[in-house]
């Protein structure tokens, strides 16, 4: 089996969908995507070279070239957004395949209303949710009588564990926020019978278009591309905290899944732009106010507001990459850079290296970053 990780080394936004489209393209083999972390927050642009665009957010960035999607345990799932994504590919005559691992995290309408209502709250010392409702998904999971997950979707008691959760879970974490007097339309929707039984009806719908999937089935592909959301500077566990997604970003679940199917070689292949981008409040060190690029994929949103730009920051990279390498000790890993967007800047080109602003030509950023984190081979693209 080739196995291939694709990880943000930064703030996420880097080009992993543009990378795994690339590496799902390339082979001859039969090759399978697997979304190891966070959910349908990430948003991945992918081109195809026919012209034909498209941001996943549940399914792998390989759907374009016909690579089926697999639904980790650690993916979280998101039955609304999952239903919107699916009718809009198959609009574009694109009919995605998805595995999806019977103990995946299903994240509520509830979780987002919670997860954005909660933002609001903090007015000017927002964390930076996505409104997607991953941090309150995860909460209600680990910390809470009422966890969800897709082996529940289709069993009798379903519908009566959603109820809990909107009308007991919902109210008691509310209460833990100090969140008093939620807004009208906050409650508005948690009462809303209709936004129940959608969730309802399109929880079964994504069930019966998903095959069920296990980390051993990986064994029948000899191609596994394993598809990152967010990065490294946004993991769980980063120094940044609580200015991060709950979620590991980088090879800890990865390692997890290759163990189920005796995975033992793996490329770990660290993605950046020439530039570095943050969306949302948080820490970001080589900021520069005014600095500014084209993106039309990452447009301003309620939630996370404009995209920030700064200089790219081998220091933060290099020091991402040599804690998420602690996790792969028992794994067989190549490393390798992937550089995106090597069209959008010119020569010379400003860097944060060895704790120092300074200068280089595109040409030898690819070096200087490759070398900063011990890569043995350069991918290069032009595009995010």
């Amino acid at each position: 089996m080739k196995a291939i990780a694709v990880i943000g080394a930064a703030f996420g936004d880097e080009g992993k969908g543009r990378m795994v489209h690339y590496f799902s393209s390339q082979t001859n083999d039969p090759a399978i995507v697997v979304r190891y972390n966070g959910g349908a927050q990430a948003g991945h642009t992918v081109v195809r070279d026919d012209g034909l665009g498209y941001i996943f957010h549940h399914f792998g960035s390989g759907t374009l070239v016909g690579t089926p999607t697999y639904l980790s345990r650690f993916f979280i799932t998101n039955p609304l957004l999952w239903h919107a994504e699916n009718n809009e590919l198959h609009k574009l005559s694109i009919n995605p395949i998805l595995f999806v691992h019977p103990d995946a995290p299903v994240s509520t309408p509830y979780d987002m209303l919670l997860n954005r209502e909660t933002e609001l709250q903090r007015g000017t010392r927002r964390h930076g949710s996505c409104g997607y409702g991953i941090n309150e998904t995860v909460h209600r999971l680990c910390e809470s009588e009422h966890p969800l997950f897709v082996r529940d979707i289709g069993t009798f008691d379903f519908k009566r564990k959603v109820e809990a959760i909107r009308s007991k879970y919902i109210p008691q974490r509310l209460a833990k926020l100090k969140i008093a007097s939620p807004s009208k339309e906050f409650q508005e929707a948690l009462a809303s019978p209709a936004l129940l039984d959608e969730f309802l009806y399109e929880s079964s719908n994504m069930l019966s278009c998903a095959g069920t999937f296990t980390d051993y089935d990986l064994r029948r592909f000899p191609t596994v591309i394993f598809e990152g959301a967010q990065g490294l500077g946004l993991d769980e566990k980063h120094k940044f905290f609580p200015h991060v997604t709950r979620s590991k970003t980088g090879l800890a679940n990865i390692v997890n899944i290759c163990k189920g199917a005796d995975i033992n070689d793996i490329e770990a292949v660290y993605v950046t732009r020439t530039y570095t981008t943050r969306h949302g409040a948080g820490p970001f060190p080589t900021e520069v106010i005014g600095l500014q690029y084209i993106d039309r994929t990452n447009v301003k949103n309620d939630w996370q507001g404009s995209l920030r730009f700064g200089h790219l920051d081998i220091d933060l990279i290099k020091d991402n990459v040599k804690k998420d390498l602690h996790h792969a000790r028992k794994l067989n890993t190549s490393v390798s850079i992937a550089i995106t967007c090597l069209d959008q800047v010119d020569d010379p080109v400003t860097i944060s290296f060895q704790h120092k602003v300074m200068q280089t030509s595109r040409e030898n950023i690819c070096l200087v970053a490759a070398s900063a984190i011990g890569a043995t081979k350069v991918y290069r693209t032009s595009k995010p």
